[in-house]
């Protein structure tokens, strides 16, 4: 128990602490909440709709949006709360994404006026609810039809005020019509939209044949069909993974075309899974860095009539390898990932196309037979009234005698039945007949329709015994439907091996260069027609040139720093400048690390094992590490651990064959190697072994290639073993 602690004249009582297993915290707690998020809020439903759409249609459907006028989106929005108890701005937010006017869905579930954004877009907002106006579309028939026959069960809302439908009883497979994105909690669903017309042939092809192969519905359901348009690249396998499976991944690109006479690309279609703003911003970033050197200007054009973006290119620039390459380096190539993830019978399951529809066959099985045993008890209700009726015409006068003599109202009921053999809602109807329609035509009128009658209680109830023509009613449905809203293609297939696939090296200019790097940092690309009459090259105070070589633009360059690190860029990266410039900060253009510099640069097309890197450390240490070992660095921008990080380094080498290299301590002696002499270790971080022998307090403060400066060649200096003790300088 807690204490008790007295504060002036109160007492503080602390309640007792209560110890709980987390397995029953989470069974009690978490696990109702996980559920509530999986089968009331995230996951679509066979329908093809989430909780929020069906309430929010339901409660559209009940205020006649479906043939009516439209109305205010608040007012739909505010009636639309007595069955979802969520904020008016998640409401308002579901319904926008239905509109026609987003141009989300492939077949809009809501009609709209005014402005309700694009699914294109993340900043084009939509407006308020008070300004804009819905109703229904005319497709949401097909959702409703037979709502009010009892086709699907009714619930109590959360308050127990008013009924909804479990599910709406649609008329076509919406689950794959209608593209659906949820997140509940350790599951997700992502479906995409298929074409009506397609989907509807497919189902009625497994209706006729249940076993249906996945290649014959690869060919009735082509693949995936997109709001937005674009093209599609077909990978069968892929499609057949989707198919199969629910899951896998379709790769899209934005449609253009090239205007010849304004030397611009117009882009009007982009991938249904990005964002105009999306791309947009990597052409920013491309252009400051100088990696869309073929387009001279771009712009967002999108206004009342689309979507378009326009890309102004320079003389001579190829418009199909230019979108080669943007389609490799932005969004204008996306993936749609697929994840058909429904809840059947409120359990979540994953199926591929087949397996779904097959379980939309079901469930509109379900629905139909209520249907028809619905209109089938209305029919028998009409009959048995008319079979009383047929009795009262063999004897009219006898009726009306009966209600004639009766003293008591109650009594005509009872009279009724005795007269005729009639029960008693017959003789309800029977009383219940006005005066004037008493007559042989009226009754001979009626009863006419007891035939007609009785011949179509027969077929539904020979309907209601036999599947195959409950589903022949589905085939006749889904013919209708397609005839009616099909549409075709949005989203252009194109085989996947059939595409432009970029290669870097055929989009770089190919011409050679002088590079230059300062020990400061500082890189320079110079053309050699810039350096005719002029090779001095302008350092910085203070500054040297640390290295300099010839290359071509299309070279990869590779720099070595003094912080552990390695970082990769491409020659056609780097501007062109003239000797006379100090050129390119380095650290700032490879987005360094603060305060690190280059302490080698060379060019690394490849990364043969005969090769290696040499380090040389202050500690008189060195190692040699096989190029092969920075084949990691050919697919990224920067390597780190590139090397030990034991003691600074001092120098940093390329070998391709054995060099000589001088090592100078900082209490003036020296040694000059063969790097051969160098052990070659197996990891990048080896500390490497003792090259040159230092007093205490003594460090390696330079290393060079440049032997040929020493007097008399350096020969003196020069050890066959190490480790060697250096020679002082003169």
């Amino acid at each position: 128990m807690a204490k008790k602690q007295n504060k002036g004249k109160k007492e503080l009582v602390y309640a007792p602490i209560v110890y709980q297993p987390i397995t029953e915290t989470i069974e009690k707690n978490y696990m109702p909440y996980v559920m509530s998020v999986i089968v009331s809020r995230a996951i679509p439903e066979i329908d093809g709709l989430k909780p929020s759409h069906r309430k929010l249609l339901y409660t559209m459907y009940k205020m006649g949006l479906l043939t009516g006028p439209r109305t205010k989106s608040a007012n739909i929005v505010g009636q639309t709360m007595k069955l979802n108890p969520h904020g008016d701005a998640s409401i308002y937010e579901t319904m926008v994404r239905l509109t026609r006017g987003n141009a989300t869905l492939l077949h809009p579930l809501v009609d709209s006026k005014g402005s309700f954004g694009k699914q294109y877009s993340s900043e084009m907002k939509y407006a308020a609810s008070r300004y804009t106006e819905c109703k229904l579309d005319a497709i949401c028939a097909e959702l409703f039809a037979g709502i009010d026959k009892n086709a699907v069960d009714m619930i109590d809302n959360y308050d127990a005020t008013m009924k909804e439908p479990v599910l709406l009883p649609t008329t076509f497979p919406n689950i794959l019509v209608m593209p659906n994105m949820g997140i509940a909690v350790g599951m997700a669903s992502n479906i995409c939209s298929f074409n009506l017309a397609e989907i509807c042939d497919g189902t009625i092809a497994l209706l006729r044949k249940p076993n249906l192969s996945v290649d014959k519905m690869m060919e009735l359901v082509k693949a995936p069909d997109f709001s937005g348009g674009g093209v599609l690249l077909y990978d069968e396998e892929q499609i057949r993974q989707i198919y199969t499976t629910g899951q896998g991944s379709v790769r899209l690109r934005g449609r253009y075309v090239y205007d010849k006479t304004h030397n611009c690309i117009e882009i009007l279609q982009i991938p249904y899974s990005t964002t105009v703003e999306i791309i947009m911003a990597k052409l920013d970033t491309m252009f400051k860095e100088g990696k869309l050197k073929e387009v001279s200007d771009y712009r967002d054009e999108t206004d009342l009539s689309g979507l378009k973006l326009t890309l102004d290119l320079r003389r001579g620039v190829d418009p199909e390898k230019l979108m080669a390459k943007l389609f490799k380096m932005t969004a204008l190539e996306d993936s749609f990932k697929c994840n058909f993830n429904v809840l059947i019978d409120s359990v979540p399951r994953t199926m591929g196309i087949i397996e779904l529809l097959s379980e939309w066959i079901k469930f509109r099985l379900v629905c139909l037979r209520r249907e028809i045993a619905f209109d089938l008890k209305k029919k028998k209700d009409k009959l048995h009234l008319l079979l009383a009726l047929g009795k009262i015409l063999l004897d009219i006068d006898k009726a009306i005698r009966i209600i004639r003599h009766t003293e008591k109202e109650s009594d005509v009921v009872p009279n009724l039945m005795k007269g005729f053999g009639i029960d008693e809602i017959q003789a309800n109807y029977i009383a219940e007949i006005k005066l004037r329609n008493l007559n042989r035509e009226y009754i001979i009128n009626r009863i006419s329709e007891i035939e007609d009658l009785q011949a179509e209680i027969a077929d539904m109830e020979e309907t209601l015994k036999d599947e195959l023509k409950q589903k022949a009613l589905i085939i006749k449905q889904l013919t209708e439907i397609k005839k009616k809203y099909g549409q075709p293609r949005r989203t252009q297939i194109v085989a996947a091996n059939a595409v432009k696939v970029y290669k870097e090296e055929e989009h770089t200019e190919d011409y050679p260069a002088r590079f230059v790097l300062t020990r400061e940092g500082y890189f320079k690309k110079i053309t050699f027609q810039s350096l005719r009459g002029n090779d001095e090259q302008k350092c910085k105070e203070g500054d040297e040139i640390l290295s300099l070589f010839d290359g071509s633009n299309t070279d990869t360059l590779v720099f070595v720093t003094d912080k552990q690190q390695i970082y990769r860029a491409k020659a056609d990266d780097f501007d062109t400048t003239k000797a006379s410039a100090l050129g390119e900060y380095l650290p700032v253009k490879l987005h360094m690390d603060p305060e690190e510099k280059p302490v080698l640069m060379t060019v690394q097309n490849k990364f043969p094992a005969k090769e290696s890197f040499v380090f040389l450390f202050a500690n008189g240490k060195g190692v040699r590490i096989s190029a092969a070992n920075y084949e990691a660095l050919a697919g990224r921008r920067r390597l780190t651990s590139a090397y030990s990080k034991t003691s600074p380094i001092v120098a940093a080498f390329y070998e391709k064959a054995p060099m000589d290299i001088l090592l100078v301590s900082s209490d003036n002696r020296a040694i000059i190697i063969k790097s051969s002499l160098i052990p070659q270790m197996a990891t990048r971080t080896s500390g490497g072994v003792t090259l040159m022998t230092l007093k205490p307090g003594q460090t390696v403060v330079r290393a060079s290639l440049d032997t040929e400066s020493i007097a008399d060649g350096g020969k003196s200096l020069k050890k066959i073993k190490i480790p060697a003790t250096g020679v002082l300088l003169p």
